[in-house]
């Protein structure tokens, strides 16, 4: 017995002769080898990571950021054997319900994939549990690794772009401020404190530019339409804003098709930037201009704080740099 499980197992003494003699004896009879739950049992782990998405999976996967990231993550923890357990996460305006898979499902380690998550009740649910936890984008908080990145210093590099070509006039396009996700220009009031971390440090990073935005239009998610209505309202009105800096990609084409709309030429009448480097072949001619985040690095990353987790390693934090984009979408201010 003890040999034919150093044969499945692949570690051990055991001769390479012998190994293939057991596996040819399992082939004749049709045993496909240990039973993968009495192995999760005798090391105690489910060989599973909970990856927590913070939007109904239908609209996430219509976002190339979160694919990205999850390919370099699931390549990583592919190498590991370990499995993924994808979990939608509550996305009405109330912040106080879970989805019971996180206070019911087996896993080892949990990743949470978006910055509100400090907001809300997933990590008090998973630190309930035990379950350690590696957040994306998000704040700091105890006992939780935290892979980011430097967006507020690459906003404020692109909104220096700006600031260089002349544009004094710069409106903003934003993600969601909170659970509520609304869809309109925001008030003063609302824009004094963005619940979530990652709209609220894009936010900033266009202050550190020392620009206050003439118009700040928040959005329910990044997607193409909803940067083409932010659009609409921002450039329709005759008072309309030179530039505009947008926080991903998505809603910063939704921008360009939008001027586009309106019979606005990109950048001779409005620039528009975005934010995550993705490849927009459909907006030909235009190339956006855009900073640049290492999507699939990001995902690797996380992939290894969840091995050093697995091996006794102390929560961290990792951040990874992010590089300006000049493309065709920007240009100097109309005068």
């Amino acid at each position: 017995m003890s040999t034919a499980s150093l044969a499945f197992s692949g570690a051990g003494p055991i001769a390479a002769t012998t190994r293939q003699r057991v596996h040819d004896a399992a082939a004749e009879l049709g045993y496909a080898g240990p039973n993968p739950l009495g192995r999760q049992l005798r090391r105690g782990r489910s060989g599973i990571v909970g990856v927590v998405v913070g939007d109904a999976l239908s609209r996430a996967f219509r976002d190339p950021v979160t694919t990205q990231v999850l390919d370099g993550l699931v390549g990583h923890l592919g190498t590991l054997d370990l499995g993924v357990l994808l979990i939608p996460s509550a996305s009405g305006p109330t912040t106080t319900t879970i989805d019971p898979l996180l206070e019911s499902a087996a896993m080892d380690v949990a990743v949470v994939m978006w910055g509100g998550a400090g907001d809300s009740p997933v990590l008090a649910g998973l630190a309930r549990r035990g379950i350690p936890t590696v957040l994306i984008e998000g704040r700091l908080a105890p006992g939780v690794s935290v892979v980011g990145i430097d967006d507020r210093g690459g906003i404020e590099q692109v909104t220096r772009h700006l600031l260089d070509l002349g544009h004094t006039r710069i409106a903003s396009v934003t993600l969601p401020f909170d659970h509520e996700r609304r869809d309109g220009l925001m008030t003063s009031q609302r824009l004094a404190d963005p619940a979530w971390e990652i709209t609220r440090r894009r936010l900033a990073g266009i202050h550190d530019a020392g620009v206050t935005p003439v118009a700040v239009y928040e959005t329910p998610a990044s997607l193409v339409e909803h940067g083409a209505t932010a659009g609409r309202v921002l450039l329709s009105g005759p008072d309309r804003p030179t530039a505009v800096v947008c926080q991903s990609d998505l809603l910063a084409s939704g921008v360009v098709l939008a001027a586009r709309e309106l019979g606005l030429r990109v950048p001779q009448d409005v620039s528009i930037a975005g934010f995550d480097g993705i490849d927009l072949p459909w907006l030909a001619p235009d190339v956006l201009t855009t900073v640049v985040q290492p999507l699939t690095e990001k995902g690797a990353t996380v992939g290894h704080l969840v091995e050093d987790i697995l091996a006794g390693a102390e929560p961290e934090h990792r951040e990874l740099p992010v590089t300006l984009r000049v493309g065709t979408t920007t240009g100097p201010a109309p005068s």
